[in-house]
Order: structure tokens, then C-alpha cells, then sequence
């Protein structure tokens, strides 16, 4: 994983509490501070944080910002500050609440996150809302979205490098059969998406794409306004180049007239500290424009610099 760039001499967890306690008291709040602190701060540093700062204060740092802050910086502020697998399970109960609008986000956590990663956001989802992960998209999804989204979310995937490949030349035919046929909710074909290591799905594909002539994505074009093959494409393609969806992800969001804040906050809050570099590559391949610079132009405030600078191109 990537680490995000933070000042060499990094303070204690107990002088960025203080400085943050100082940058809500009195009339004002000190944005800059906040930026300055938790936008340069790694996973482990913000953790130490907030806990070295409940335990001054006696107060909840996550409430207390905001109580001070507010709009779209309030909101990239608080994902980032939460830890990775509770930041996750809120954006997948949020999600929840909003299907059938909202699959693809349920989607990315449950294709791009490891599967001890994916373990923890189940864990953390049970303790926080009393009901399994699984049990709640189950009761809030239907049909093929339902059996799709539920076993993506309990996926449990061999993360090794070992390839079988009589195996992914046998899944390959399966895969081509079934879509072949159009059955592209088939058991088979899910279960192949959802039991299968990344590697040895990225050897299935392969084979597909040799055996067929056609990449897998383009076979599942039969249809472009079906939205389940559009979440079946997206699964994929999150699943085996995390990079290039979320790049897309990011060129939607900052499209055309207005921008989709909602999808750029996610995707800056969850990716920054996993691969944003090589999104930041792919972006500027595809777009010819850095995505600093898009950043910098879609957005303004308080909230284009946090972006930035938890992007890794903050001058604070």
C-alpha cells in the first residue's frame, strides 16, 4: 500500500490533538489546521489521534468537527479521518439506504478491498448497525442485483499468486457458455466472479480473450442500458484493474457542467493511501490533464484543499 506523503518530523498524537482543540475554540474555526494535521496523516497517525483526543477532551473528535465544519469539507474531513474498515461500512449502510441507485458503490468495497480488508469492513459493519453486512443487502436489493451484490460482499479470495491454469482455460469456456446464452446471472457465473482469486480470475480472462476473440467486458455490451450488466462489467473491471475504474470514476465525477462531489469525496477518501498514484497516472493517460489540475479546477475552498492534499499535492 501506499504510504501518504506527511512532513518528515511528524508531531506526537497529543500536540495535534491540542492544535486541533485550539482550531475550534473561540470564534472561528482554523480550517487551515485541520487541513495542515489530518490531511498529512497516515492511517495508524489519525487513529492515535483520535483517541489521544477523546482521551484529553472527553469528547468524540469525529462529532466535533462536525459541529465546526460543514458541506463537502466536512464530509472528505470525516471519511478520511475514520479508520478504513469503519469509513467503508458507513459508505456501504449509506449505500444500502439508497439501492438500487447506490449498487456500485457496494460493488467497489466489496471488489477492490482485500479480502481481509473486505472481513474487517463485515466485522465493523455487525458491531455498528447490529445486523450482518450480508443480511443487509440482501433486505434492501432484488433479483439479480441481490445475488450478484450478496456474494460479492462474502467473498473470501485466495490472495496468493498461484495460477491453475486448466482451471481458468475451464472457467473461461463456462464464463463464454453462459454469456453465450445470456444468462448472465447464472450460479456459474457468479460463483467463478465471487470464489476466484484475482489472479487466477485476471488467467480466466485471459483465456477468455484468447479462446473468443473478445475481452469479456465487450461480450457483456449486449445490452448498454441493462444496469445490471453495467454493475457486472464494473465488477470486473474492479476486480481486475482497481485503477482504471476509479480513474473513470473520477472523469465522470468532474465531467461536464457541475461535478459529482459525492463520488470524488469517495474515491479521494478510500483510494489516497491504496494506489492514488497510479490513478493519478491513468487519469492523466486518459485525460491528458493531471488530476491535480482537474481537482484544482472543479473544485475551490477549503474542500479543493483537502482534496489536494490528500491527493499528495497540497501546499500546506
Amino acid at each position: 500500500m501506499e504510504s501518504l506523503k506527511i512532513p518528515e518530523l511528524v508531531p506526537s498524537a497529543a500536540e495535534d490533538s491540542q492544535q486541533l482543540r485550539k482550531a475550534f475554540v473561540g470564534w472561528g474555526t482554523d480550517e487551515e489546521c485541520i487541513i495542515r494535521i489530518l490531511g498529512h496523516r497516515n492511517a495508524a497517525q489519525r487513529k492515535l489521534i483520535r483517541e489521544t483526543y477523546e482521551a484529553a477532551y472527553e469528547k468524540d473528535l469525529l462529532q466535533d468537527l462536525a459541529g465546526e465544519i460543514s458541506g463537502d469539507f466536512q464530509r472528505v474531513v470525516h471519511l478520511w479521518t475514520m479508520a478504513p474498515a469503519e469509513r467503508d461500512a458507513c459508505l456501504v449502510n449509506e449505500a444500502i439506504k439508497h439501492l438500487p441507485g447506490s449498487n456500485c458503490i457496494i460493488m467497489e468495497i466489496a471488489c477492490a478491498r482485500s479480502s481481509v480488508d473486505l472481513f474487517k469492513v463485515r466485522q465493523n459493519y455487525q458491531a455498528r448497525y447490529k445486523k450482518s453486512l450480508e443480511e443487509d443487502v440482501a433486505d434492501h436489493s432484488t433479483g439479480d442485483f441481490r445475488k450478484l451484490l450478496v456474494s460479492l460482499v462474502t467473498a473470501l479470495r485466495y490472495e496468493g499468486e498461484e495460477v491453475n491454469m486448466d482451471l481458468a482455460s475451464d472457467e473461461a469456456k463456462i464464463l463464454h457458455e453462459k454469456i453465450s446464452d445470456k444468462a448472465y446471472s447464472d450460479d456459474e457465473l457468479i460463483r467463478i466472479l465471487s470464489i476466484r482469486s484475482k489472479t487466477q480470475l485476471n488467467a480466466t480472462f485471459n483465456q477468455y480473450n484468447d479462446k473468443f476473440g473478445n475481452a469479456i467486458n465487450k461480450d457483456l455490451r449486449a445490452n448498454p442500458k441493462d444496469q445490471y450488466l453495467t454493475l457486472l462489467r464494473s465488477a470486473i473491471k474492479c476486480l481486475m484493474e482497481p485503477e482504471k475504474y476509479f480513474e473513470k470514476v473520477l472523469r465522470l465525477a468532474m465531467k461536464g457542467i457541475g461535478t459529482d462531489e459525492e463520488s470524488l469525496t469517495r474515491v479521494v477518501a478510500t483510494r489516497a493511501e491504496v494506489d492514488m498514484e497510479l490513478i493519478k497516472e491513468k487519469y492523466y493517460k486518459r485525460n491528458s490533464v493531471t488530476l491535480e489540475s482537474a481537482i484544482s479546477d472543479d473544485t475551490s475552498g477549503d474542500y479543493g484543499k483537502m482534496l489536494l492534499a490528500l491527493i499528495g499535492h497540497g501546499n500546506l
